[in-house]
């Protein structure tokens, strides 16, 4: 821990949040900041000046300025594997470089197919046009593009629908198949290596099906794109060479939806839209690149998490977006923070000394407010909010906008100021309640305030301001993975799983078991397994 911010975090735990804005009463004027059509209060948390100051300074001690520098300079960011993160090359306008040629040329190429399918020149096996796309893929090849294509719904184009799927179980393929027509459909196979088990298996069911349908083996390849690195791989599943589009082994997966990964959401909202939303990013990595840091949005928020993680002992974070159609960003936000931070040797392999990460979770405001915000109220742990509200309206229904956003700034006044027992004895006495009454049910009432909470808001949902949100979180990861000394990039603990399962798939066929296994392993084989 760092001296400074420990003597620091011990002055503050002094006080309160509800003290600091006594003394300062116009205090969100400075814990607050626009960039990237984002408005960020940070005023709710347990910092002052100085504070922010000491925070600002621990980061240049730990290099985040040369880091930052070393992301867009294309370094070899990602150790382990020995490449650079360039994923916001993906986002930058047009240039002369080698990269910015691949990525405008996939780009062109995305926009050739998604103008094809929108104008109905892409035809299915019966020459009927297209009219439903399946994206068949699971991690970043899922998560962010649903998330985004979700979110964007306002902007969908009528002639075209985009289902996902993800899950190895069969059913979530199953029942997104019985919705649909085989001589109508098109299958987006996202996989990076094109070895993912769940995506492979998926599109194997995917092709028997066009087949079952009466599509001919020489008519499959109107029925199937794929996105990969491993171009070979997918040329030998059976893909057209034309039909396969490009990644690079420079975009993690986690941050490819700026790529060909997100194919399905221009196919569902337009390229145009989806250039909007590139250029919304764009905005964030200059600020990210260039700001300041006491003047950096995802520097702030990443010394804000470092903060409560570290000296005052958080656990988890949630974020609440107040917006329907924000719905899926609280899952898309737990692969992109706890894939990246949750690790346990620092960048030169050494055992770390502190918490690495914290747990991501939330849901859509305000149903979260009927089933986890008491936990938030009266639980006794400390967790960190970030609420997300829009300001303009998504439906015609602007009455229940402004009850949303009355909700969304509620509860963050709630978390500041809680309730005290005098307050809550006086609520009892207005209602009648005897004194004896009084005594018993106060206790109950009391909520003790001081929880800390950031807030974001949009002005409205659009691509662009939508694209400057996720490359906020992605710079705030990044960030914060400085500060812990880690490598955000990689993922090494995903593999164990995956390779323990190849065995244990054969002892469920088979019925036999390596005597070597524990004897839960064995156990579960035994009442799972099928013949």
């Amino acid at each position: 821990m760092d001296t400074y911010l420990q003597a620091q975090a011990k002055r503050l735990k002094a006080s309160s949040l509800t003290h600091l804005f006594e003394q300062s009463p116009q205090r969100c004027e400075t814990f607050s900041l626009e960039a990237g059509e984002i408005f960020y209060d940070y005023s709710r948390n347990h910092i002052d000046s100085e504070a922010m100051s000491h925070l600002c300074q621990f980061a240049e001690r730990q290099g985040l300025r040369q880091a930052i520098t070393d992301l867009f300079n294309g370094e070899s960011v990602n150790n382990t594997e020995q490449r650079p993160a360039l994923h916001s090359a993906l986002r930058e306008p047009k240039s002369a470089s080698e990269k910015s040629r691949q990525v405008h040329a996939a780009l062109d190429k995305m926009k050739d197919f998604v103008e094809q399918i929108h104008r109905q020149q892409w035809r299915g096996f019966t020459g009927k046009p297209v009219d439903s796309i399946v994206n068949i893929g699971i991690g970043g090849s899922d998560l962010g593009p649903r998330m985004v294509t979700q979110a964007l719904s306002a902007y969908r184009v009528d002639t075209i629908d985009v289902f996902f799927v993800a899950n190895i179980d069969g059913a979530d393929l199953e029942d997104t198949l019985s919705q649909l027509n085989p001589e109508t459909t098109v299958f987006i196979l996202a996989s990076k290596s094109f070895t993912t088990l769940e995506t492979l298996n998926n599109a194997l069911s995917a092709r028997q099906w066009c087949l079952d349908g009466g599509c001919s083996q020489d008519a499959l390849y109107k029925h199937f794109i794929a996105i990969s690195t491993n171009l070979s791989a997918a040329k030998d599943f059976g893909i057209a060479a034309d039909n396969i589009f490009p990644l690079w082994d420079w975009v993690g997966g986690r941050y490819s939806l700026w790529s060909a990964i997100g194919l399905p959401i221009a196919l569902a909202v337009g390229m145009d839209n989806f250039h909007s939303l590139l250029q919304g990013a764009y905005a964030m990595d200059i600020h990210f690149r260039d700001a300041a840091f006491a003047d950096n949005m995802p520097v702030i928020a990443a010394l804000l998490s470092h903060w409560y993680c570290h000296y005052w002992g958080t656990r988890s974070h949630a974020v609440l977006p107040y917006a329907q159609r924000l719905c899926r960003l609280p899952a898309y936000l737990q692969q992109l923070d706890m894939e990246s931070l949750g690790k346990c040797v620092t960048r030169d392999g050494l055992p770390i000394n502190q918490e690495t990460g914290v747990v991501i979770w939330g849901t859509e405001g305000t149903n979260g407010q009927h089933s986890f915000h008491q936990l938030l109220h009266q639980g006794t742990q400390m967790i960190p909010v970030d609420f997300i509200a829009v300001k303009q309206s998504m439906s015609d229904y602007s009455d229940q906008h402004r009850h949303l956003l009355a909700c969304c700034i509620g509860q963050s006044q709630a978390l500041l100021q809680g309730k005290t027992l005098k307050q809550a004895q006086m609520e009892l006495r207005a209602q009648g309640l005897d004194e004896a009454e009084i005594k018993r049910l106060a206790p109950h009432k009391v909520i003790a305030g001081n929880k800390p909470s950031s807030t974001i808001v949009l002005n409205a949902l659009t691509p662009k301001s939508l694209g400057a949100l996720i490359a906020f979180y992605e710079h705030k990861v990044y960030a914060s993975s400085v500060l812990l000394g880690i490598n955000a990039f990689d993922q090494w603990g995903v593999e164990l799983g995956k390779q323990l399962g190849k065995p244990v798939y054969h002892a469920l066929q088979s019925g036999e078991c390596d005597p070597l296994w524990d004897s839960s392993t064995r156990a579960l084989i035994n009442a799972l397994k099928t013949s």
